[in-house]
């Protein structure tokens, strides 16, 4: 069998696709609108991550029980994930960045786990009277 071009449809997906990634995946969408506040600039920040996929089949459709019709399938997909990161603070004197959550609170959640796993291998090393 000799492979052939997409037809009209596939290659209508496959547009369908990019043109809703083009209108998801836009820097407003993504990282939000500027706001300007009290001789301030505020701009969002995010961590994005994209997944693209697709495919392309062909093959003998059965009807009936029977292998006598061409098979054929196409199919495509994407996902995009935004993940809030912080803001950039802009003044006249300078910028920082204000992070959304602080990695302080795994760092203390670590911590006592560790101890507690301690203490408890700890107390069942003891032996018993």
């Amino acid at each position: 069998m000799e492979p052939t071009l997409p037809s009209p449809e596939q290659r209508n997906t496959t547009g369908t696709v990019a043109a809703s990634l083009n209108q998801n995946a836009s820097i407003q969408n993504i990282f939000g609108a500027p706001i300007e506040a009290q001789g301030k600039t505020i701009i969002p920040v995010a961590q994005v991550a994209l997944g693209l996929g697709g495919g392309y089949g062909l093959g003998r459709k059965e009807v009936g029980g029977a292998n006598d019709e061409e098979g054929e399938g196409a199919g495509a997909g994407a996902g995009l994930l935004t993940i809030p990161k912080g803001v950039f603070v802009i003044t006249a004197k300078k910028t920082r960045f204000i992070p959304v959550s602080s990695a302080r609170p795994y760092y203390l959640g670590a911590a006592v786990g560790l101890v507690v796993g301690w203490l408890l291998a700890k107390r069942k090393k003891r032996p018993s009277a």
